[in-house]
């Protein structure tokens, strides 16, 4: 008889879904004295963390808030933003945090369109939370952080602080197991690169799966710290805020990407890993020589955005970190493509690893299947690392879609892959390297610029007839934009200096073009701008 035809059918013993949550209260029940989290002179334990975790989630749920409702927190990297992602999922909620760079209209959007029932932010951004809740039509409760390392002067704007919030709340509170894996956990949303931003769904599953594959990525040992130079706001942290509680290791946490607290925080609570874009990195490296610290062992770098210019991999290496070249989207939990070193290339020369850094690499365990395929054909391209398809993934830790926005979805899943919209090759040996973004995004500093969007502001202004975008390498962002530009006959031209007024009138101020290049811009027979000729000049401009 088959061993199919048996009846051993899921039950309660051997079925539970997968879910990040029970890593923290494993972690507090195995070691609950040991310090989870530090920010400034504060010191948490796991055993407070799961409490104070457990109190949220109470207060959340004596509040109205429940299965499927969205609770939007903006907040910074501190240890209500680590709350948050377990303490919201505990009441069967979706957790929605919000990059607190954009503007109050594309903040007012993501309220509206998640359908916030609760809000908790920062008083740090007050101001632009002020005005993005007069322009949505949804009117969450708002519950205001007061964190004693901000030394600003935002305002309160809610019913209710924080810590009084969390008193109310039960550190006993029975918090809710997922009924399915598939239950939504969180929401992220893309930068909007052509329209609105979409809105990301993730799963209890795919949450689970990639903290998992981080620890395994990184090869993060039991008691890890990490230092949060990452946003928490960019795909929930790369899921590490539940890596950490995986391997009970102890978060650091840092508002603000600074050279002197980052060398300090590192050297004096011995960091072994931290995540970031490359302007991380070059704010490490500038930092004035009596600020570095000597490190006592090899700190893990994992970044991703463009791949690291190579004098910077080598100062890297020179001040003590190892870095590793990261690839993903929000779409896939962020990354799921490692650049996985081959000890082989050690020989290599500094240009030669650095050609191998630049590789975005094979994926991630947490990851079925990743290739590059015509997207006409949906057949593979010829690993000969030269002819270029589309990026395509299968697996655990892609979204479970987009909210409200099934076209997209459908589309985003044509054919049984998940299309990236970026553009590669796959080399010999099964490592891929992009080369080229078919929606145009530039990433500066970490942060996914829309050409589009910019172009857009650009175009609102009287005296400018075209304009066209593109990314410009930068040692320090990885990349800028900067926009080319043709003014109408007869008009005065403006200065770089009126147009980067202008723009940060339109744009927040990360995607101001830094450079205005007047000029023709080079057209097919069908009046179509070339960008790639843009791509190859902006190369040239200093």
């Amino acid at each position: 008889m088959s061993i199919y035809n048996q009846n051993l059918d899921k039950n309660p013993a051997n079925y539970q879904p997968l879910t990040p949550l029970t890593f923290l209260e494993r972690a507090a029940s195995t070691f609950p004295d040991h310090t989870a989290i530090i920010h400034g002179k504060l010191r948490r334990s796991y055993g407070e963390f799961y409490q104070r975790s457990r109190k949220l989630a109470s207060a959340l749920a004596s509040s109205g808030i429940g299965k499927g409702d969205t609770v939007s927190a903006m907040l910074a990297n501190t240890p209500a933003m680590l709350e948050a992602h377990y303490g919201i999922p505990m009441t069967g909620a979706v957790l929605h945090s919000m990059n607190t760079r954009l503007d109050p209209n594309i903040i007012a959007f993501q309220l509206d369109h998640s359908e916030c029932k609760l809000l908790i932010t920062d008083s740090e951004f007050s101001k632009t939370i002020k005005e993005a809740l007069a322009i949505a039509t949804v009117k969450p409760m708002v519950i205001d952080y007061n964190d004693p390392e901000y030394k600003g002067d935002g305002e309160n704007l809610g019913e209710i602080e924080y810590e009084d919030f969390l008193a109310a709340g039960d550190p006993e509170f029975e918090w809710l197991m997922p009924e399915d894996e598939w239950d939504a956990i969180s929401l992220n949303y893309t930068s909007g690169t052509t329209g609105n931003p979409k809105g990301v769904v993730y799963h209890h599953r795919g949450a689970s799966l990639l903290a998992q594959g981080n620890a395994l990525t990184a090869s993060m040992q039991k008691h890890s710290v990490y230092l949060w130079t990452l946003p928490m706001f960019h795909c929930n942290g790369w899921c590490f805020p539940w890596t950490l509680s995986a391997i009970i290791g102890t978060h650091v946490c840092l508002r603000a990407v600074r050279q002197k607290a980052m060398w300090d925080l590192i050297a004096d609570h011995g960091v072994t890993h931290l995540c970031g874009a490359p302007i991380v990195m070059s704010t490490l490296l500038s930092a004035r020589e009596e600020d570095k610290r000597d490190l006592p062992h090899t700190v893990e770098f994992f970044t991703a955005a463009a791949p690291p210019p190579e004098a910077i991999l080598a100062s890297m290496k020179e001040a003590g970190f190892n870095v590793t070249h990261l690839y993903g989207l929000t779409e896939c939990y962020g990354p799921a493509v490692v650049n996985d070193w081959n000890l082989d290339w050690n020989s290599l020369d500094n240009a030669g690893q650095a050609a191998m850094k630049a590789r975005q690499g094979v994926r991630y365990s947490a990851l079925e299947a990743l290739d590059v395929k015509d997207p006409e054909t949906m057949q593979s391209v010829p690993h000969d690392g030269e002819t270029i398809g589309e990026v395509m993934m299968q697996g655990n830790v892609v979204m479970k879609g987009y909210l409200k926005n099934a076209k997209a979805t459908d589309e985003a899943f044509r054919g049984g892959w998940f299309h990236t919209g970026d553009l590669g090759v796959m080399h010999e040996d099964g490592y891929i390297q992009l080369k080229d973004r078919s929606k145009d995004i530039i990433i500066s500093g970490g942060e996914n610029i829309s050409s589009i969007e910019v172009e857009d502001a650009l175009y609102k202004h009287p005296s400018i007839s075209a304009a066209a975008v593109v990314a410009k390498p930068d040692d320090k962002w990885g990349e800028t934009p900067c926009a080319f530009i043709e003014t109408n006959e007869g008009s005065m031209p403006p200065t770089p200096e009126e147009l980067n007024a202008w723009c940060r009138q339109h744009l927040a101020s990360f995607k101001v073009p830094k450079n205005f290049v007047f000029e023709d811009l080079p057209k097919t027979s069908t009046g179509k701008i070339q960008k790639f000729v843009l791509r190859e000049r902006a190369k040239e401009i200093s």
